[in-house]
């Protein structure tokens, strides 16, 4: 007694009927892909200012960044949190050193003229 059994492979590519959309859910609306630019690039901008903080205009930008980010991005937080925490304590590093020089140089002022 034998017995053949055929069996068909699948299709591996299923070919779509024409006309119909590919890769379009069945409601018709397609669902952005999360965007996480402004996180990124507040995390990105706060690790730059650890070298850069002293043009003052690199840990502001990345502060600016960072609180939009936690705003639109709700997905990617934890970067934007990063983000803000280093670029806010960059700014307020570059804060205390500009006005500690300035008034390093106003106590020094009268022996300039010596």
């Amino acid at each position: 007694m034998t017995t053949t059994a055929t069996t068909t492979a699948p299709a591996p590519f299923a070919e779509a009927p024409v006309g119909a959309s590919v890769g379009v859910p069945a409601g018709g609306s397609v669902v952005a892909p999360a965007s996480n630019g402004f996180s990124i690039s507040s995390l990105v901008l706060g690790i730059v200012s650890i070298f850069a903080s002293f043009t003052f205009f690199v840990p502001v930008v990345g502060l600016v960044l960072g609180i939009m980010a936690l705003k639109r991005e709700p997905a990617s937080r934890t970067m934007a949190i990063w983000g803000v925490v280093l670029n806010g304590v960059m700014l307020a590093g570059t804060v205390i050193a500009t006005l500690g020089a300035l008034v390093f140089g106003l106590v020094m002022l009268p022996f300039a003229f010596i």
